[in-house]
């Protein structure tokens, strides 16, 4: 999933900070014990989420798609003192796994955690002025997740979401369904005048999304 040469992005870890022990740990477990384990953000992309968070000191965060909690963990590292972070997942067998993480990382108090359809659980969620959203979920809805949480983001507020360059085809000649909705994604939101936006090549994409 990384669009960088492997051996830059090697270098690029190695002049980061250094991956925190407990966040090792899950990695490791997530690799041993869980299907499609490249889905987790993983060390550089999770110190990028760390330092957005703490430049931002949100009080509120979303984040959609929880998978093993490595990236919630990352983001509740800036959160302020009495800061939440709301994250919603699909799969519910992932609980047990993600209650272990959150406990281990010290950040179970700051965590609510939400089972099910997420276009569904945003509207019930009622906080209203969310400084930090993360989208990193099923990538057929990204632009779903975006209209819906829009409204949910304070001026100035930040919007993130992965995987908008798809291993490279969305610059690329590919023109399967999958591409064609990223593509329409990216676009929909370069051409939407009420955000300031820009690309990272950081593994498969990162948009950085600001609401003005």
């Amino acid at each position: 999933m990384e669009i960088l040469p492997h051996d830059l992005q090697l270098y690029l870890e190695d002049h980061c900070d250094p991956e925190p022990a407990e966040l090792q740990k899950i990695n490791r477990h997530t690799y041993l014990k869980v299907l499609r384990p490249h889905m987790l953000s993983g060390h550089f992309q999770g110190r990028l989420l760390s330092m957005l968070s703490k430049m931002i000191k949100p009080r509120r965060i979303l984040e959609i798609g929880t998978f093993t909690g490595y990236a919630t963990i990352c983001l509740a590292e800036g959160l302020t003192e009495d800061g939440l972070i709301h994250t919603i997942e699909i799969d519910r067998e992932y609980e047990e796994m993600l209650n272990q993480h959150f406990k281990s990382t010290n950040v179970d108090k700051k965590v609510v955690l939400h089972f099910g359809p997420a276009a569904q659980i945003i509207v019930q969620i009622p906080e209203d002025n969310f400084d930090l959203v993360f989208i990193d979920a099923d990538k057929k809805n990204n632009l779903l997740y975006f209209n819906t949480v829009f409204n949910k983001v304070r001026p100035g507020g930040m919007i993130i979401i992965d995987n908008v360059l798809w291993k490279g085809k969305v610059y690329g000649a590919e023109n399967d369904t999958d591409t064609k909705t990223i593509r329409e994604l990216n676009d929909h939101i370069a051409k939407d005048t009420r955000v300031e936006k820009l690309i990272l090549p950081v593994r498969d994409g990162f948009m950085i999304i600001r609401k003005k």
